[in-house]
């Protein structure tokens, strides 16, 4: 039997993505072939190549304006694409290529809290000035638009009037890393 093969997507750390290479490091059907980004100085290069995955880096015109990311995707027969931390919105011929077959993680509980410009530590500051005594995670299929897509799972924790940004974020960071391999890996089964 073939193996499955994702391919992750980030533009910082890649904090999640280590925790996904490492899930599947030994896994019997699901592989991570690549890491895709758009930052030649995002950490995720240096956790990649300590992991032996492959790294390709593009740049805004490439993944805008030519087919060559999509192209690597189908030509390494990519079964599903994951974006960890990656920040740019997907062009609409990417999403056509992969139906339902890209998947996002937030740092919130959707809807609230998503869309353009937010991200990383502006939503965990917009969720404490708002006194939510709840935040969490959001796994998503990936649409046109930034964090409209079907909801895959949502997970939560609390928010207590005495957190600042950084302790929510570091909530919604153990939430992160415990669920997205494993929603990662029950989305693949079924492909």
């Amino acid at each position: 039997m073939a193996l499955k093969r994702l391919a992750i997507f980030a533009s910082g750390s890649g904090s999640n993505a280590e925790k996904i290479a490492e899930h599947f490091a030994n896994h019997s059907e699901i592989e991570v072939s690549l890491i895709l980004s758009n930052n030649p100085q995002a950490g995720v290069i240096a956790r990649a190549r300590r992991l032996h995955i492959p790294v390709i880096l593009f740049d805004r015109k490439t993944f805008y304006e030519t087919d060559k990311v999509v192209k690597i995707l189908q030509n390494e027969h990519i079964d599903l694409v994951v974006l960890a931390g990656f920040m740019m919105l997907i062009p609409e011929a990417m999403v056509h290529t992969f139906p339902n077959k890209i998947v996002n993680i937030h740092p919130a509980l959707l809807p609230k809290y998503g869309g353009k410009g937010m991200y990383g530590h502006f939503v965990h500051e917009a969720v404490v000035a708002a006194q939510e005594s709840e935040s969490g995670i959001s796994i998503h299929y990936v649409n046109e638009r930034y964090d409209e897509g079907d909801i895959i799972f949502q997970a939560t924790c609390p928010v207590t009037p005495t957190d600042t940004p950084e302790d929510v974020a570091a909530k919604v960071q153990v939430l992160e890393h415990k669920y997205y391999p494993e929603v990662v890996e029950k989305i693949l089964i079924t492909l």
